[in-house]
């Protein structure tokens, strides 16, 4: 089977809908990108297409995870106290969720 995103798959529709085939674009799932750097992840998170950023606290990490139009972007911080100051500097016209 070809990996190509653009391919179409045909499909048949349920048997209570007309028996015609229907187009259906096939989506391909990627994996979010690790960014290992604190300034690379600001300048990420100050892209036009940067949406939110999600904030996920454990007992030992906190991870920032920016949405951009294509991947997920994210950032693990041991450092609780690194993990404040970053938060404080991220974009004003971002929306932070803190999960």
């Amino acid at each position: 089977m070809n990996s190509d995103p653009d391919l179409y798959l045909l499909k048949r529709r349920p048997n209570n809908c007309d028996s015609s085939p229907v187009a259906t674009r096939k989506t391909q799932v990627t994996m979010p990108k690790q960014i290992h750097e604190i300034k690379d992840f600001l300048l990420t998170a100050r892209r036009k297409d940067a949406r939110s950023v999600k904030i996920k606290r454990s007992r030992d990490v906190v991870k920032f995870k920016v949405r951009c139009s294509k991947y997920l972007y994210t950032l693990c911080v041991f450092d609780p106290e690194k993990a404040d100051k970053l938060k404080q500097s991220l974009p004003p016209g971002l929306s932070v969720q803190d999960l």
